[in-house]
């Protein structure tokens, strides 16, 4: 088939080199028509001239065809984020940029074949190899989860298995920058983000992702590795939805019976409606993973286990520093685990605890220059280094004046805003939590300040996927903002949005039917049916009330 070395990102490019390639910031030369185009974006590959090395470049599509300045920041923002995440198993970020008008990354090419193509060529795959390429993915999920990160749309054809036996993650970062994690933005317009056939029910209901979103969309991969057929078919994208939601998959043993029995339970789990139900990370579903790796049979003209290559030779040292878990070495490549690598963290992903200074604290005019610095920085999507310079800032002033006093608590939220803004949600949670505390004793508990701290903090869990705790603390913030704001307070009525998204989301549907009814009726009653919420309501009620996924 020549899949060896056939240049593959995301679909397969039929046919030969084609003349007339095209050049983009007098760098990148690009070949003349794209490897692959999709709903979203396409992709070119070519050559960077000035390090002469192969790329592969992503452009993204405006949704209506036409310039979007505020997509373009968002999609510079994004991808700022997502080139932090450094692992082997994803390609690497090298540049972003603009190109009439249009956003595009520019990522290391990958050699090998989609886990889509490789299906779709041999059927069913060994259980060992299903097993491999899904640990090798859910090593790469337990990093990204770590950042922060969550894929959105991981599916077989944006896995790729090379010559070695290695396993790439593609596509991070693409639907986040098309749609911000951000719960009180995210919105119901038709138009889903992610594959229905690997799209979990909350995705199908509620528009949300958090790392359980992604274990059921590699559960579904895995079903279709063990199986050789997917999940779910339908007519339409819609009545394939419709079954994500409402049906109760096959087990993998009713149609393959060598599967081990765990290994049939492992996909179950994955495929629970229910996002709590689900394995409690990427970290356990790996450990779950590699003891099923043991018969890693050569695959003719795709991979050879047998034949040597520098990424075994360089993961068998890793693999001894760092075992995945204990036990006999199981035969076949040395395959990363989790631990092998973390996401590159710069003096940004980690607030400074407290750099040395001639000055034991801060005086305002360097506390001036710091915020601006840091503001400036911000606006350029450059998060990393603005709250570095900022997490000193509070630091060296918390020595000074207080951790509580005035000015450090107002620095101390602006630090958090940055870092919840930047997508790093697991330490903005930590910040939103000890302000809350800190906010609440000295500011009161009708402050707007503590009421937004409230607000983040919750929403953040919800980001990270602990949406038990982000319903406690909604539900608990909506008396008191009704009580310092009003009823009929739009930001009110946008906190009960985002309660029963979140019902919705967790799978709780009467709860969610119960509090999105109440909502439309206010929502009537004060705004009228013209406001631009009220369809959005509608749409997530139509979910609870299961007849929105079976349009």
């Amino acid at each position: 088939m020549g899949v060896w070395f056939q240049a593959v990102y995301g679909e397969r490019l039929v046919g030969g080199a084609m003349a007339g390639r095209w050049m983009i910031d007098r760098r990148y030369e690009l070949e003349a028509l794209p490897l692959a185009k999709g709903g979203m974006g396409e992709v070119w590959v070519g050559r960077d001239v000035k390090l002469d090395r192969e790329i592969a470049v992503k452009f993204v599509r405006f949704p209506d065809g036409r310039p979007d300045e505020e997509l373009v920041r968002r999609f510079i923002r994004e991808s700022r984020i997502t080139a932090r995440l450094v692992h082997p198993g994803v390609p690497a970020v090298y540049d972003a940029g603009t190109h009439e008008g249009r956003p595009y990354l520019v990522m290391q090419r990958v050699h090998g074949i989609s886990v889509a193509d490789l299906v779709a060529e041999q059927g069913a795959l060994p259980i060992g190899w299903a097993a491999a390429i899904a640990a090798q993915a859910a090593a790469v999920l337990t990093v990204a989860h770590r950042a922060s990160l969550v894929h959105r749309d991981l599916k077989p054809a944006n896995l790729m298995l090379e010559p070695d036996g290695t396993v790439k993650v593609l596509d991070f970062g693409l639907a986040v920058a098309l749609d911000r994690t951000d719960l009180s933005k995210i919105t119901l317009t038709g138009q889903h983000l992610g594959s229905p056939a690997y799209m979990a029910p909350e995705q199908v209901l509620a528009g949300l992702s958090a790392p359980a979103t992604d274990l059921y969309a590699l559960g579904a991969t895995l079903f279709e590795m063990l199986t050789g057929r997917r999940l779910f078919a339908g007519s339409s994208s819609y009545s394939v939805m419709h079954q994500q939601v409402e049906e109760v998959p096959a087990r993998v043993s009713t149609l393959r019976a060598d599967v081990p029995s765990g290994l049939d339970g492992l996909v179950a789990d994955l495929l629970r409606k229910t996002p709590e139900e689900r394995p409690p990370g990427a970290e356990a579903v790996y450990e779950a993973l590699i003891g099923w790796m043991a018969d890693l049979v050569p695959l003719p003209g795709i991979v050879d286990p047998a034949a040597d290559n520098t990424v075994r030779m360089y993961n068998r040292i890793t693999a001894r520093v760092h075992p995945p878990v204990p036990g006999p070495d199981l035969p076949g490549p040395d395959l990363p685990g989790p631990g092998v690598m973390e996401p590159a963290r710069s003096d940004a992903m980690t607030v400074p605890q407290g750099r040395s200074s001639p000055a034991d604290g801060i005086d305002q005019v360097e506390l001036r220059r710091a915020r601006d610095e840091a503001r400036s920085l911000a606006r350029s999507s450059r998060y990393s280094q603005a709250t570095a310079i900022l997490g000193e800032a509070v630091d060296r002033a918390g020595r000074a004046l207080g951790t509580d006093s005035a000015d450090v608590l107002a620095l101390r939220l602006e630090l958090a805003e940055l870092l919840f803004e930047g997508g790093d949600f697991r330490q903005a949670v930590g910040e939103y939590e000890r302000l809350v505390i800190d906010l609440a004793r000295r500011d009161g508990r009708n402050s707007e300040r503590l009421l937004l701290a409230r607000l983040r903090e919750a929403t953040c869990r919800a980001l990270i996927g602990d949406t038990p705790r982000a319903l406690e603390q909604l539900g608990a913030l909506l008396p008191d903002e009704t009580r310092v704001f009003g009823a009929d307070d739009p930001r009110v009525l946008e906190l009960r949005r985002q309660i029963g998204l979140l019902q919705l989301g967790a799978g709780h549907r009467a709860a969610a039917a119960e509090s999105l009814a109440a909502l439309l009726a206010d929502l009537l009653r004060v705004w009228g049916p013209e406001h631009p919420m009220v369809p959005v309501v509608r749409e997530l009620l139509a979910g609870a009330d299961g007849t929105a996924a079976a349009r």
